[in-house]
């Protein structure tokens, strides 16, 4: 199969890695919309406008499934994709809140869902896990994440201090939903920032789950070769994806 990953710039590289160590796809078109790059800052219109118009890049390959790798597409915009496109999309979303429903039984425990502003405030995670239960729930904006990521911050005193601002009011959740695909990449940062080691929800993680449970997606081929194309800066995104890809 042939696959596309999209994202708003390199956050939905935690992702490909994800599906690189399944070898579930002979390829994997990567697509990130650098030139526009953070998608979580800006409003809805906008989103979905981005988004329907990254659709028209995966128009010049042969694709058989489509994931939007990024939460706030995924909050926004997936319905509007889904109606135009000719294959299947999977959004991580869904995929992170069936991940906290097969590992979180106790509909008591403190969840702590991360996100960029536009996911927090879309309502998403905090509305469909509470559909199924789940009560109590605590939705942070934690953006800042994201350019300390992008600038090579994966842990010391700039990311530790910009934890605390975070979570000085927050005391041993059972579980985080890293709600951008940024976040695994200092996941275990977070994850050591609290002394109950909470379950950790990644999204890419989740995904190849929600594929072989729901779209029988199992079995691996022999190599996965992976493609990589941005709106800006192409180059600098395929360094990114050296670096991360080999660390993550």
């Amino acid at each position: 199969m042939r696959i596309g990953v999209f994202d708003s710039g390199a956050g939905g590289l935690s992702v490909v890695k994800s599906l690189l160590e399944r070898q579930l796809f002979e390829e994997i078109i990567y697509y990130g919309d650098t030139a526009r790059v953070p998608y979580g800052t800006k409003d809805k219109n906008t989103i979905v406008r981005y988004s329907l118009e990254a659709l028209e890049f995966f128009n010049n390959f042969d694709i058989d499934l489509l994931i939007t790798a990024c939460n706030t597409v995924s909050a926004y915009a997936l319905r509007e994709m889904r109606e135009v496109s000719s294959y299947d999309i999977v959004g991580v979303i869904e995929p992170g809140i069936r991940a906290v429903e097969n590992k979180l039984d106790d509909k008591n425990a403190e969840i702590l869902i991360t996100g960029t502003r536009a996911t927090i405030a879309s309502g998403r995670y905090q509305n469909e896990l509470g559909e199924r239960g789940y009560r109590n729930l605590t939705a942070l904006q934690t953006g800042l994440f994201v350019p300390l990521v992008e600038e090579g911050i994966f842990d010391g005193p700039i990311l530790e201090e910009t934890m605390h601002y975070y979570f000085k009011d927050i005391h041993n959740p059972a579980a985080i939903i890293l709600g951008c695909t940024h976040f695994p990449i200092i996941s275990t940062a977070i994850k050591d920032y609290f002394n109950s080691k909470p379950l950790m929800i990644h999204s890419g993680e989740a995904i190849v789950e929600y594929l072989a449970e729901h779209h029988g997606i199992t079995s691996q081929c022999e190599q996965s070769d992976l493609k990589i194309f941005a709106s800006d800066n192409v180059d600098g995104l395929r360094k990114i994806a050296k670096e991360w890809l080999s660390t993550l």
